[in-house]
């Protein structure tokens, strides 16, 4: 087998140290060594680079050509090490990194804006992408290695594997009403008192649409308008075309020329939001600090 030399980090310091400064007292001196600890950390060095890689002179010490040779690679070996040490110690101190966030779409609305706002305050120098899905999506994402921390909703009859989740809320259902609308002054309203009004939906196609929960119970809406985002969903809710469901998660971006009522939560069960990380993979600090953002404890 070829010979192999195993140069430590530390001996490596000492003998470029020593080759700046051409003396082994000058550099205990700078180093906070014994002169005699030099010596013997330079001599190790010469046992396992097979050769003597400094000329012993009256005065002071002179790198050999061995020495000349391994110089150039002590200093660059020492430079990386450091910039390593530099870019670990800007990790931990968040001045550096990247934070990938993906969401479902009603908390890109208002609930994760918000978290990120605080997050880029607090730690302006960490890059953060911000990518809209829906939630078998961004589990896929997560699992793939392709985004840091996932928001997702999800019901408690739905099993996921392979993420570690935190709590962040409830997600109810409410119905947004045009304005004057007869049930606008209501706290909360039954699918039944639903039966005549004309749906704006995402879909043609209930069971593709948040009204898909509705359909357990019997209740067969009545789709007038589709309109796949949440700003036309709104805008044909607020010019009296029809009426629309709006997550509670999404209730602070809601415009202040429409109603919200909640909708019972037997006729339409309960979401839960999570923050959701790969399962057995450590987050990254910027990960980690956002989620101690988005869900303090």
């Amino acid at each position: 087998m070829p010979e192999t030399h195993d140069f430590s980090t530390s001996s490596l310091r000492v003998f470029v140290e020593v080759a700046r400064l051409g003396s082994f007292t000058a550099a205990a001196q700078t180093m906070g060594y014994t002169q005699s600890a030099i010596s013997r950390q330079i001599s190790a060095l010469e046992n396992e680079a097979g050769t003597a890689l400094f000329d012993r002179l009256p005065r002071g010490v002179r790198p050999t050509e061995p020495g000349r040779r391994l110089l150039g690679h002590a200093e660059a070996v020492l430079e990386r090490l450091d910039a390593a040490r530099r870019e670990l110690t800007d990790l931990r101190d968040l001045a550096t990194g990247r934070l990938r966030v993906g969401t479902f779409a009603t908390a890109a609305a208002a609930l994760v804006p918000k978290a990120i706002a605080a997050f880029r305050t607090t730690y302006p120098d960490i890059a953060v992408t911000l990518e809209e899905g829906l939630t078998p999506r961004l589990l896929t994402k997560l699992t793939a290695g392709e985004a840091d921390v996932a928001v997702i909703s999800t019901t408690y009859d739905q099993p996921l594997l392979g993420v570690e989740l935190r709590k962040l809320c409830d997600d109810f259902m409410m119905v947004a009403l045009p304005p004057g609308h007869r049930l606008a002054g209501r706290r909360q309203v039954r699918l039944a008192d639903l039966a005549d009004e004309e749906w704006i939906a995402g879909s043609s196609r209930p069971e593709d649409t948040l009204i898909s929960s509705c359909l357990r119970t019997g209740f067969s809406p009545r789709i007038g308008f589709v309109a796949r985002d949440w700003i036309a969903k709104q805008g044909c809710v607020a010019a009296g075309l029809g009426i629309t469901l709006i997550p509670s998660v999404a209730a602070d971006a809601i415009r202040p020329d429409i109603t919200l009522v909640s909708l019972h939560p037997k006729d339409i069960p309960v979401r839960q939001v999570y923050a959701a990380t790969p399962d057995g993979v450590t987050p990254s600090p910027a990960a980690r600090a956002f989620l101690d953002l988005l869900c303090p404890q």
